[in-house]
């Protein structure tokens, strides 16, 4: 997400330095290419006019502090705005009141309101301790009601049934009922779509909203739609008091035009963003983290909560003990931290939230992400004898790997060169002292040997 707007804003920030201070004259033209990088990313034209209007009172008004360089200071004024403009902090579910806590899920036919539900259901379960509980008032597409109890199976929440030939009406109330008779914390309410905005629509969520009084209404928007997300959230916010917007699909928007949009023109804060088909791929929206992705500074905290959230503390202990001795660390170990990286959303998704990676080019990203999954896939076909033995890969075993693959045998051999690269690392990692020298080399801008590309 926000790949061409980051290129575009870092490509203006270089071209600022240099100079010994901030003035409209050498301003005039780096404010000229922010307005430009932030309509080709499609945010809406008057937020894009308020962004420069309020970044050039401030670029010229202030002065460059003096620890900072113009550049610098251009950097800092327009993370700050950035973060005022998508709305500054964190707007978290009010979820404080008498239980159940009912929160309704509004949007149009395919943004993906289904699946953000059970995506919800399993954060609240699973970061809050929420007992939750969801239920399907989607009467018009005959899959949604089987589509919610499936994924409610899967996350492990309460499935309140429905059937095609009740009133949404009538399946909110009851499901509400069942939620205060169930002792449940929250209620999740997943709505009917159209494909567009449409009277019918907004006369029979108005009805759902008055049945069931929710706590939070979630607008769920598709963020590839651009303007006309935020052109969907506005139509819906005239008719509904919206609470939160939660766009979908991030993973595929390269512009974020919605993302940098909504807020400014709708009123509403945006709570979640919604990453890829996987179950746990909803991310609280922080202005600020969004901001800094942007800019290039990575996302630590993000990358952090991650962390806690989706790494197997046991293999890790495993792996730390195994590089403490500089002893066993075999291609079982290799397979298993491409595993949890990939849990946290694959090379791309780890390196983006990292300070400085944006300077490394998104096709080599590419191209290290695609190599560890085929090292993968090659692991898979070995046994377990071989993935713990590997010198006794020869010949015959090679090729019976790489078919068993889909690879060539020099696949299996630069996998091989890779991993006793690695190999040798992990035991000098298990001398004293080394740890720190090691480290010291990878901050001199070093590859660490054994990823895609290194000491080839």
């Amino acid at each position: 997400m926000f790949e061409q707007l980051s290129d575009r804003l870092r490509a203006t920030m270089k071209r600022v330095r240099g100079q010994a201070r901030l003035t409209e004259d050498n301003i005039s033209d780096a404010l000229r290419e922010v307005r430009i990088a932030l309509l080709e990313a499609d945010v809406a034209l008057p937020v894009a006019k308020e962004f420069i209007k309020q970044l050039k009172v401030r670029a010229i008004g202030e002065g460059v502090a003096a620890s900072l360089s113009p550049g610098q200071q251009l950097v800092k004024l327009v993370n700050e705005e950035l973060v005022i403009m998508m709305g500054e902090a964190n707007d978290a579910l009010d979820l404080a009141q008498r239980p159940p806590a009912v929160v309704m899920m509004a949007g149009l036919q395919g943004a993906g309101k289904t699946t953000t539900v059970a995506k919800l259901a399993k954060r609240l379960m699973d970061k809050e301790g929420k007992k939750v509980m969801v239920v399907s008032a989607d009467v018009y597409r005959p899959a949604a009601i089987e589509q919610l109890k499936t994924l409610a199976e899967s996350v492990g929440c309460q499935f309140y049934p429905s059937d095609p030939s009740q009133k949404p009406v009538d399946i909110a109330s009851g499901a509400l009922q069942a939620a205060r008779d169930n002792v449940v914390d929250v209620l999740l309410v997943d709505t009917a779509g159209r494909l567009h905005v449409d009277e019918e629509l907004m006369d029979e969520i108005q009805q759902l909203h008055k049945a069931v009084d929710p706590i939070e209404t979630l607008f769920v928007v598709d963020s590839m739609t651009g303007q006309d997300a935020v052109n969907s959230a506005k139509a819906f916010g005239e008719k509904l008091p919206l609470t939160g917007i939660v766009l979908t699909k991030t993973d595929g928007d390269a512009r974020g035009g919605a993302a940098l949009s909504i807020r400014q023109v709708t009123g509403k804060p945006i709570k979640f963003l919604g990453i890829g088909e996987k179950i746990d791929g909803l991310e609280a929206f922080h202005p600020d983290r969004v901001a800094s992705r942007i800019l290039g500074m990575g996302d630590v905290l993000t990358l952090i909560e991650e962390a806690e959230g989706k790494i197997d503390r046991q293999k890790t202990e495993r792996l730390a003990k195994k590089l403490r001795t500089g002893k066993g660390f075999n291609l079982d170990d290799y397979q298993e931290q491409i595993q949890q990286m990939n849990n946290m959303g694959g090379l791309g998704g780890l390196m983006e939230k990292l300070p400085g990676m944006d300077r490394i080019p998104q096709q080599m990203m590419g191209g290290m992400g695609t190599e560890l999954n085929k090292n993968v896939a090659i692991i898979n076909s070995m046994t377990p004898q071989e993935k713990a033995f590997p010198a006794i890969l020869k010949g015959s075993r090679k090729r019976r790997i790489a078919m068993g693959s889909g690879t060539q045998v020099q696949d299996v051999n630069r996998l091989l060169k890779q991993f006793t690269q690695m190999q040798k690392m992990m035991k000098k990692m298990g001398k004293k002292g080394n740890m720190a020298k090691m480290m010291r080399g990878m901050g001199g801008g070093n590859m660490p040997p054994g990823m895609p590309g290194a000491g080839m």
